[in-house]
């Protein structure tokens, strides 16, 4: 007895699946193949109407040509002076040579002065566009293919003249595509007689047109066959449009000559077949990975089904599976959630340590300043170290504010006319006493730079330099070596002067892995000595984008242990109308002398001075001056003289030079920042120069010189000079608190000043003081009732004399680069941001009061 053989659940299951599959490929490879085959025919379609489009636009610009020189014949008849007309012609791109000949004569005159014959030209093929002849091309005297087409001049119903007008190939190129299939097809023009390829267009092919014919494009590209160049033939004796197949190197290309203006010229070239089936081919494989994706889920849904009805103990373990996958997604999505939140966070962080910090310090000081109140000494330390800690909180507080403007957008640059000699001078004496704090050697140099006065926002470019130096000083040990230098780099245009500026050092460096990240926010480099440096680390965050602000760029290079090397390129305009020849002349300064044994201090002052009228003259050594000095037919009207000199010092060899000049010739000691020179009592008419030299500081010692008696001695300002003795202000503050501080700062520097409560008060106060009673004004911006911008330009437009001419000086928490020009566009003289620095305040005042109190002007 025989069994019956059953076939199983499973079995047929997977037939099931096999002949689905099966199906579907079938399908997919059918719909992809009949794609292909319609993208391709579409593609030749559009082939086609790109070749008649480019046949249109050289048609087109064939009668727009002669539709032109016909108005030009119109204009030689109507002249009156054919020659005279045609030698005015200037050429262009389309017209580059114009001829004429006159009825009854075989020879003319052209358009670039020689006679002119139209034996040269071939009109013989009987091609005319607009019913103008239309000649063989031909290359003219430039080396370009070139064609020609003549016209009648009609003058009252007679011919009086014939106009030949030459246009080339190449004015056809602006109005041609850049290429067909990606610049895979390629395309020439040729000229249908001579069968010359005259043009090949930009993004055609790599053949040069002009150096081939139709039978080296044969037997270039194996077209050998000759039934099939006799059927080219005809096509092209005919004026008929060709298309065909045939291989090009080993590629299955579309070959087509296309007819131009009846067959004058002719469009051909080739595109490789697989150019043409690319986006087919492309369709076909998106649709098969995107059926084989269905198909691998349909898979996958089978078989997970299969196991279901199968395992009914899975279910369970499943589920389990599924919620693992749940709970793995809500974590990635957690984590998504805390890394978006991260700089908020690091925020936090960075700010809860770094303003606590110093805040434990004023309130633990405070706290110690209660309890020892009558130990002055004591008094003085705690409020020096206050000072101290309230200014890290204050350079705190000026970071996070700064970042909070960059990322909103609202950074605004105030840009301005400024010296480099400030720039430098202003960086110099903030951080040449904080290194030698540390014992460093601080390094200025200033080299190639053409133009002292740039403009640009000077407040961000000291904010970039400032960021720089003093991590430089920061996270370099002590005797250690930190570089500034501003050097000039070669001009991109002359309306702009391109400096680099470069800060090193040969400190502690850092690692690649934090180079990476540097100009991030909040990062630090993290090792055991850094960590004891106080920051929030979002200085280089700020000085990348205040420079790409600028337009500029920044790079760092650094090598742990060895240094860092921070370098800025910006591009700073040149003011126009700027000469101080005048100065010179007056002070009647023709030729100086610069003696420096450095070669590169010598060059910038010849190159700062050229601009001047100023002759300068170098030497090397005081020797080499003596020398020069000797030459009774050489003068000098100042001398520049190294301080530190080697062999013979700067004093001996002033001491030598005044035995052979004149007394009246100033001489100048140059001394670098480390340097402190001695008093000059034995040497006449002398004076100081820091380095590096500039003209504005140049001019200022020599105007210095001669405002001084003969007694010259290198001494810093006095403290008298320096305070604001007798002085009266009148200080508009809303904050009793900021009234009685500033009332008290005033009063320890012997001044006296009333307050009023907001910007109405001010203007009354003001309006009803006496003449020159108050020297300067102080003014909040933000006050009830009337604010400090409208108070300053309510004085400004009183009628009383001195309205105009009274300082008036911002004070605010207001402290961005847009407040301080708002203030200024107000009508204020100054800005100062809160809290208040007596030494800038003290220095701000004496820029607009020569510390002549009120009381002792008004009596002048």
């Amino acid at each position: 007895m025989k069994r019956k053989r059953i076939r199983s659940p499973r079995s047929t299951l997977f037939l099931s699946i096999i002949l689905v599959f099966c199906i579907l490929g079938a399908i997919v490879f059918s719909v992809a193949k009949k794609i292909s085959a319609e993208m391709s025919m579409s593609a030749i379609h559009n082939l086609n109407a790109s070749l008649d489009l480019i046949k249109n636009t050289i048609e087109s610009i064939l009668v727009k040509e002669t539709e032109f020189q016909m108005l030009i014949a119109q204009e030689i008849a109507s002249s009156g002076d054919p020659y005279e007309f045609i030698r005015s012609y200037e050429s262009n791109r389309t017209m580059v040579k114009m001829s004429i000949i006159l009825s009854g004569e075989t020879e003319g005159i052209s358009s670039t002065g020689e006679i002119f014959s139209e034996e040269d030209l071939d009109f013989s093929f009987g091609k005319t566009v607009n019913e103008l002849p239309l000649s063989q091309s031909y290359l003219n005297n430039m080396g370009t293919w070139a064609y020609t087409m003549k016209c009648p001049v009609i003058d009252n119903g007679k011919e009086i003249a014939t106009l030949y007008v030459e246009y080339i190939f190449d004015s056809f190129e602006d109005a041609l595509p850049d290429g067909f299939y990606n610049n895979s097809a390629l395309l020439y023009i040729m000229d249908t007689k001579s069968q010359r390829l005259v043009l090949n267009p930009t993004g055609m092919g790599e053949r040069n047109a002009g150096h081939l014919n139709l039978k080296n494009f044969y037997r270039a590209n194996n077209i050998l066959e000759d039934s099939l160049q006799a059927e080219i033939s005809e096509s092209i004796r005919t004026g008929d449009n060709i298309m065909f197949y045939h291989d090009i190197q080993n590629k299955n290309s579309l070959i087509y000559m296309w007819a131009v203006n009846d067959g004058a010229v002719y469009l051909i070239g080739y595109v490789p077949i697989e150019a043409i089936q690319q986006e087919g081919r492309t369709v076909s494989q998106n649709i098969l990975i995107v059926v084989l994706i269905m198909l691998a889920a349909f898979l996958l849904c089978c078989i997970l089904y299969y196991f279901s009805r199968r395992e009914d103990d899975k279910i369970r373990q499943e589920r389990e599976a599924e919620r693992e996958i749940h709970n793995k997604q809500l974590a990635e999505a957690l984590q998504a959630a805390q890394i978006a939140s991260n700089s908020k966070t690091t925020f936090l962080s960075n700010m809860s340590h770094d303003i606590r910090t110093p805040m434990n310090a004023i309130l633990g000081f405070t706290t110690l300043l209660e309890k020892d109140a009558d130990n002055s000494a004591k008094v003085r330390e705690y409020t020096r170290k206050i000072t101290s800690a309230g200014q890290h909180l204050l350079s705190l507080i000026n970071d996070v504010l700064d970042v909070s403007k960059i990322e909103s957008g609202k950074v605004v640059l105030t840009i301005g006319e400024f010296t480099l000699n400030n720039l430098v001078s202003s960086v110099d004496a903030i951080f040449r006493p904080m290194a030698k704090e540390k014992s460093q050697n601080f390094y200025v140099s200033v080299t190639d730079i053409e133009h002292e006065y740039v403009e640009g926002d000077e407040t961000r470019i000291n904010q970039i330099l400032i960021n720089l130096i003093s991590n430089a000083i920061k996270y370099t040990p002590e005797n250690g070596n930190i570089w500034f230098r501003i050097i000039g780099l070669p001009q991109r245009s002359n309306q702009f002067e391109h400096i680099r500026i470069e800060v090193e050092d040969d400190g502690y460096g850092m690692t690649p892995e934090y180079l990476e990240t540097i100009f991030d926010a909040f990062t630090r480099a993290e090792n055991s000595t850094t960590n004891k440096i106080q920051g929030t680390g979002l200085g280089m965050a700020i000085t990348k984008s205040i420079v790409e602000l600028m337009g500029g760029t920044i790079d760092v290079f650094s090598e742990i242990d060895k240094g860092t090397l921070f370098r800025v390129d910006l591009q700073l305009r040149i003011p126009g109308g700027r000469s101080d020849a005048a100065f010179w002349i007056d002070n009647s300064i023709s030729r100086i002398l610069a003696v420096d044994d450095d070669a590169e201090i010598r060059w910038n002052i010849q190159m700062l001075m050229n601009d001047t009228g100023v002759c300068v003259d170098a030497a090397l050594s005081g020797e080499d001056a003596l020398l020069m000095l000797q030459d009774k037919d050489t003068n000098y009207d100042v001398i520049l003289l190294d301080w530190n000199l080697p062999a013979m010092n700067g004093t001996e060899t002033a001491d030598r030079l005044r035995r052979i000049i004149p007394d009246s010739v100033p001489i100048l000691f140059l001394y670098d920042g480390d340097e402190v020179p001695g008093e000059l009592h034995s040497i006449q008419n002398a004076g100081f120069l820091a380095k590096p030299f500039f003209v504005s500081a140049f001019k200022e010692a020599l105007l210095k010189i001669q405002s001084k008696p003969t007694d010259q001695t290198f001494m810093p300002e006095s403290d008298e000079e320096s305070c604001l003795c007798g002085l009266h202000f009148l200080v508009a503050e809303d904050n009793d608190i900021n009234a009685e501080i500033l009332s008290e700062l005033l009063e320890i520097e012997k001044a006296t000043c009333e307050i009023a409560e907001n910007g109405r008060f001010a203007l009354e106060r003001f309006t009803n003081a006496a003449m020159n009673e108050f020297d300067a004004i102080l003014m909040d911006v933000q006050m009830p009732v009337m604010n400090g911008y409208e108070a300053t330009r309510k004085i400004r437009e009183l009628k009383r004399p001195d309205a105009r001419n009274i300082p008036i000086i911002a004070m605010t928490a207001n402290a961005f680069a847009e407040d301080v020009k708002e203030a200024i566009d107000a009508g204020m003289n100054a800005h100062i941001a809160k809290p208040i620095d007596m030494e800038l305040l003290k220095k701000t005042i004496k820029q607009y009061i020569h510390y002549q109190p009120a009381t002792e002007r008004s009596k002048t």
